[in-house]
């Protein structure tokens, strides 16, 4: 129960939206203490690939602090030694990595060439060695064959763990290259995605990352198609990216946010990092339906904002409600 909507939302964001503070300490205790699990095997099982352990870098929205509840899994790369291996350049979706050094411990993870590494023989080494690392369920590939998805006894969250390299740095940049789910490797690069997250949220006084988890958390319910969440936070990035107004009370922005949405969705939005070309790749009728919802929403909103400029909190709330659902605090 909330009798302002200020109240309200910050009753929402804290108990709805955003991760439980306990949570997140507990995940990155687990993260470090997998991290140097992992990093022991290169001493306990046989052929482990060696690991380059200063590039290994974590990933993903937990890593972005832009993970809304529940916290359900926490990224990771573990980087590789080369050894000697070189990659081609050609495609960034799909690029080969070749080795001619025999006494590598990577050459017994070459496909049937003996020269080009497998990205899915790597996968499964780190699957079956995990498997048996204590206080873990059970380890598997993933679908896509682009990560191994760890699960742990007795916690509500599981790790996507990456073997990948990290390229020799020339005209001062680097990247990484990870499993691309073909027995290749594609380039990735985190570091981008972070820190252009950071630097627009700190360029709005630290105000950005609450609404991207709040539209996050409007995404997954069930009134449209569902956006993925790397989309939905570079339109919300992309608007962001040269204003400095998001205000820290959520609602004042979230008009201009919903607005924004109805029409970004229609617009190709680019890859930040320039590796994936267009990520928005939304059938038209998916277009249609969450634009839609977005205009509605945004037209709510409008409203909310008008009862609670007249002073009518319960009314004000009671729109906010209609956008966010049950979950949003009733007014009382």
């Amino acid at each position: 129960m909330a009798t302002t909507v200020i109240s309200a939302f910050n009753e929402f964001l804290k108990e709805t939206v955003n991760l439980d503070p306990e949570d997140t300490k507990l995940a990155r205790q687990d993260r470090d203490t997998l991290r140097a699990r992992i990093q022991g095997l290169q001493t306990s099982v046989d052929y482990f690939p060696a690991l380059y352990t200063d590039a290994d870098i974590n990933y993903g929205s937990f890593s972005r602090r832009t993970k809304k509840r529940p916290l359900d899994d926490v990224d990771m790369f573990f980087c590789l030694m080369a050894q000697g291996a070189t990659y081609n350049d050609y495609d960034p979706n799909n690029i080969t990595i070749s080795l001619t050094n025999t006494a590598s411990t990577l050459y017994q993870y070459t496909k049937d060439d003996n020269e080009t590494i497998s990205s899915i023989k790597i996968l499964n080494k780190f699957k079956k060695s995990l498997e048996n690392i204590y206080q873990y369920r059970n380890a598997e590939i993933n679908r896509r064959q682009e990560v191994i998805l760890l699960n742990l006894k007795n916690k509500d969250w599981s790790f996507d763990i990456a073997p990948c390299f990290r390229t020799v740095e020339q005209h001062g940049t680097s990247f990484y290259l990870i499993p691309n789910g073909t027995g290749d490797w594609k380039k990735a690069d985190p570091r981008i995605d972070k820190d252009r997250t950071v630097a627009i949220n700190q360029q709005n006084n630290g105000n950005v990352l609450n609404i991207i988890r709040i539209i996050k958390f409007w995404n997954s319910r069930a009134t449209m198609h569902t956006m993925s969440s790397y989309l939905l936070e570079n339109i919300i990035l992309n608007f962001y990216k040269y204003r400095t107004d998001c205000s820290s009370f959520v609602d004042l922005s979230l008009p201009d946010i919903f607005n924004h949405i109805s029409s970004a969705v229609y617009q190709v939005i680019p890859d930040p990092k320039g590796y994936q070309g267009d990520l928005n790749n939304l059938t038209f009728e998916q277009k249609i339906g969450i634009s839609a919802r977005a205009n509605l929403d945004y037209l709510r909103a409008l409203e909310a904002r008008r009862f609670e400029s007249n002073k009518d909190e319960k009314s004000s709330i009671g729109k906010w409600r209609e956008i966010f659902g049950s979950e949003f605090p009733e007014h009382g």
